[in-house]
């Protein structure tokens, strides 16, 4: 079965149409035909009802009273209708008043009940064979003789079924061939259908394996759903690489100054014979090692959010399970252990769509740059106002300098290593994550009182969750 499904699958869509049309095709034949047939014998029956009763009719009329008895003399016009049904046999049989055979065959049996002067058709046989009737009804009020005849005439059932088969054919034969004309159609459709598709397989295939620009979107308003999710995938494979591309080239030019510079202290270091100097080299590099070791972790970890913001499928998420898992990891202890952190929840949950990874580390980042460069009391909390949820860092300072604000957002604006400053590298990686999910980075500062870094996204209601 499962080697059946993945034949199945790997067929092309041309064959997937033509077999879907002709199960349809059969399905429906099977139906017309079932109907065809049913017509066939409805409209035999009516055909040849009304010969019946044009015959019973003839009978009917040929009886006349003779001396107080009825007399018939069967007329010609009444057996040269029965004889369009040249193969079926003929019975008839003509009823007094009081039940008695006036004439005609006593094998054939009228129904139970009759009355009144209405046709009356019905089922029977005819010497073991299947044949159909009708009863015709004459009243007679004459001065020497009253009473009604009745008139039975009946056939067999050839014609009739031959009638039914020959109509149920003829409509067969215009069904296939309906249907053969059907089938070539939608080839022909469907292949007319999957030229935008060749046209787009023929302009991937010519490009350059390094062009990821958007795809003409010129084409069918079914094809364009798969262009504009292929231009979405390649933009975000654009993203990708320039990612990647961005990620070196910043390594590149942010680590070619401290290595160097380490290497310079390395050669003083080994032609120092003075101890103390020694000693000073010694702690500088350890300085030096110690400011590369937590730029490389912030460059990765900016690398982590943007790779996490394009390719991790949003969730729900309450900011303030962010603030406390962030609070309970305890960083902020061994960065600063003289300084308390507090943490500041709303009541009722802050959900949005984004990454918990990702929020994690820029809110860890924001809270690194408070310890740092702020001053005690330090806060981290979730909070939502006027449909915008916000996940801060608060501390009592003026804020990062002017130079590395307007650098936001821009590459390498991780300067001043040297003066080991990387606070605009932490804004920078909390920037590209709000800017991932739909956010934005708020910056608010209150003279030198306070300064807060907020990470604001629109709220979403649990029950739309």
């Amino acid at each position: 079965m499962t080697s059946l499904l993945s034949r199945f699958g790997a067929t092309s869509l041309t064959a997937r149409v033509a077999l879907g049309v002709t199960f349809l095709l059969t399905f429906g034949g099977i139906i017309v035909s079932i109907a065809a047939f049913a017509y066939g014998r409805e409209a035999a029956r009516s055909a040849y009802d009304r010969l019946l009763v044009g015959a019973a009719n003839d009978i009917a009329s040929a009886i006349t009273v003779v001396d107080g008895n009825p007399v018939l003399e069967l007329p010609h016009s009444a057996f040269e209708l029965l004889a369009l049904a040249p193969d079926d046999r003929i019975g008839y049989r003509i009823v007094g008043p009081n039940g008695q055979t006036l004439t005609g065959y006593d094998d054939i049996a009228l129904p139970a009940g009759l009355s009144g002067y209405s046709d009356v058709f019905f089922d029977g046989a005819f010497f073991g064979e299947a044949a159909r009737y009708v009863v015709v009804s004459r009243r007679f009020a004459e001065r020497t003789w009253s009473g009604t005849i009745r008139v039975a005439v009946g056939q067999t059932l050839q014609a009739r079924n031959a009638m039914a088969v020959d109509i149920t054919r003829k409509a067969l034969y215009v069904l296939a061939a309906s249907g053969l004309a059907m089938m070539l159609l939608a080839v022909l459709v469907v292949r007319a259908v999957f030229n935008p598709l060749k046209r787009i397989a023929g302009g991937l295939a010519e490009r350059d394996p390094h062009d990821l620009t958007p795809l003409d979107t010129d084409v069918p308003r079914e094809t364009a759903v798969m262009i504009q999710a292929l231009n979405a995938f390649m933009g975000r494979l654009d993203r990708q690489m320039n990612s990647m591309r961005h990620l070196i080239s910043d390594t590149a030019h942010q680590l070619r100054t401290p290595v160097a510079a380490l290497r310079a202290q390395a050669d003083l270091f080994s032609d120092e014979e003075d101890p103390e100097r020694k000693d000073r080299i010694v702690e500088r590099i350890q300085t030096r090692s110690a400011s590369l070791g937590r730029l490389l972790d912030q460059m990765l970890s900016q690398a982590l959010v943007i790779h996490r913001g394009d390719s991790v499928r949003r969730e729900k998420i309450d900011l303030r399970d962010v603030v406390l898992d962030v609070f309970e990891e305890g960083d902020h202890a061994v960065l600063r252990p003289d300084i308390a952190v507090v943490p500041q929840l709303a009541d009722q949950p802050v959900y949005v769509l984004a990454d918990t990874t990702s929020l994690q580390e820029a809110v860890k980042n924001l809270l690194s740059n408070a310890l740092k460069y702020g001053r005690a009391p330090v806060r981290i909390g979730a909070t939502t106002e006027n449909g915008v949820a916000s996940i801060w860092v608060e501390d009592v300072g003026g804020g990062p300098d002017p130079e590395i604000l307007s650098a936001l957002g821009t590459r390498f604006n991780q300067s001043g290593l040297s003066r080991q400053n990387s606070s605009g590298l932490g804004l920078a990686i909390a920037h590209a994550v709000a800017r991932s999910f739909e956010g934005q980075l708020v910056l608010d500062t209150h003279g030198d009182r306070t300064f807060r870094a907020a990470l604001c996204f629109p709220e979403i209601k649990a029950e739309a969750a």
